[in-house]
């Protein structure tokens, strides 16, 4: 037998066996090729025999598909499926759509409009690995206590100098570092509260911060939210003053998904009113260093007076999203946050930690952010200027002041997750409104992300979403 007829009848049986269903997307030829150790003729060889067999079929540009005669679904040759397809309607829970989505864009290489990550080709990666590499040779300095709670000394003085060099003075001893923001959000949300009680939330939200919730056992209550000013501190007042709220949690800076900047008299008034209800505030900042003014923003934090704001943050959105660091200033909360993250997980890796403390030491972090600034702003505005030209009349933008999405508000009676699955058959993702809020309270919004360098692809792709959605309403 030669080698492309092994290699066909190894997949054929796996077809026969279940494993691959119809539908479902092999590999590319390239990735069977590198996976199998074969050339890449041996691989196209055994899908064209494969084809001739009536078991897969080509899809131009999309790769190839198992297509099994007389299959139930009745799947059309023309439309690529996702390789893991979940049931999308009303009632499907949002997690499930957010890895539904990740998944589309890692497995079928779809555009990545619909993302919540950065993209990562304007990370300094390759310094920060050769500094992880230099690092793990120094095995002298590779002690266990550097990575369990608070964290590596290095990268602890490096956050307090940083907010420091931004005007806020903050005791190290305070820090904890975190695998990645969302546990920092965890551990501070479980500090605070416990399964049962009611968190409130910002409408529309990050769904991380639903995610949070649900995980915990609590209820979330959505507080209006203005898309320049912020949380509705009165509403929220209001609605502490009937039922009891154990937290807070919003993001004041460049919200996910409206890009908002609340304004610094907003944010007292805010810490104020939280001091005067004893009521904690987990802070989201995950984005304050992607801002497109020259002024950094001000953080909740240092309006804090009590300890009652538990700040979280990140390098995952402005340096590197492979490493997963993040961090908690706890407050008055700082001993509970430092114990859970030690039974939650242990430790923080220490390698990614002393890389990044390096970096911050060596490499001109604000020289980055500032590159990394300009062109959030510059693919803001082309964004921005792309949707206003082909999506239907009547659509209407958010106006980030940092960040990297865009909330794009359809006209009324157009379905976001309609118009997401239209999206995703022709290889785009995009978020539908529906992730941001626990009632579906935006049917009729997108969220868009435009951190990718910009380039034909990404622009025939917005054009695309604007062409369906325009056609949705015909």
């Amino acid at each position: 037998m030669k080698l492309y007829e092994k290699l066909a009848e190894e997949i054929e049986d796996l077809i026969r066996k279940g494993v691959y269903r119809h539908g479902d997307r092999l590999q590319s030829v390239r990735q069977a090729s590198q996976q199998r150790k074969v050339s890449i003729t041996t691989v196209l060889r055994a899908y064209l025999l494969l084809e001739s067999r009536g078991l897969i079929a080509s899809r131009p540009q999309s790769g190839y598909f198992v297509h099994l005669p007389g299959a139930a679904d009745g799947a059309r040759a023309d439309r690529m499926a996702p390789s893991h397809p979940i049931a999308i309607s009303s009632s499907v829970d949002v997690s499930r759509l957010v890895l539904s989505t990740l998944r589309s864009i890692s497995d079928n290489h779809a555009v990545p409009l619909g993302s919540p990550y950065p993209d990562p080709s304007l990370f300094p990666f390759d310094k920060l690995n050769r500094y992880a590499y230099v690092a793990g040779r120094r095995k002298e300095r590779l002690d266990l206590k550097d990575a369990l709670p608070p964290g590596h000394p290095d990268l602890v003085r490096q956050i307090a100098r940083r907010y420091l060099e931004k005007g806020m003075a903050v005791d190290p001893g305070e820090i904890i570092i975190t695998v990645g923001a969302t546990e920092a959000i965890n551990i501070c949300l479980q500090a605070v509260a416990r399964p049962g009680d009611t968190i409130a939330v910002e409408s529309p939200t990050f769904y991380a911060m639903l995610h949070a919730i649900e995980r915990m056992g609590m209820k979330a209550i959505e507080i209006s939210t203005h898309p320049d000013l912020g949380i509705d501190i009165a509403a929220l007042a209001d609605i502490a003053r009937t039922q009891p709220i154990a937290a807070c949690m919003v993001m004041p800076n460049f919200q996910n998904p409206m890009g908002f900047r609340m304004p610094d008299e907003r944010k007292r008034e805010l810490v104020a009113y939280a001091t005067q209800a004893d009521m904690p505030i987990i802070e989201n900042g995950v984005y304050n260093e992607l801002h497109y003014s020259r002024e950094a923003p001000s953080t909740l934090k240092s309006y804090d007076t009590r300890g009652l704001v538990l700040h979280c943050s990140s390098f995952s959105k402005s340096l590197t999203s492979a490493y997963r660091i993040g961090w908690a200033l706890p407050g008055r909360y700082r001993d509970q946050v430092e114990k859970l993250k030690f039974l939650n997980t242990l430790t923080t890796p220490a390698l990614p930690q002393m890389a990044i403390a390096e970096f911050l030491a060596r490499d001109g972090y604000d020289r980055h952010l500032r590159r990394l600034r300009a062109a959030y702003a510059q693919q803001a505005r082309l964004m921005r200027s792309l949707v206003a030209r082909f999506f239907p009349a009547g659509t209407r933008t958010s106006h980030p002041a940092g960040g990297y999405v865009l909330w794009v508000e359809l006209p009324a009676g157009l379905d976001g997750m309609h118009l997401y699955q239209l999206a995703l058959q022709r290889g785009i993702t995009i978020g539908p409104g529906y992730m941001f809020s626990i009632s579906n309270n935006y049917p009729n919004f997108i969220r868009l992300n435009y951190s990718s360098p910009w380039s034909a692809e990404i622009e025939r792709a917005v054009i695309t979403v604007g062409r369906l959605a325009a056609d949705c309403l015909r």
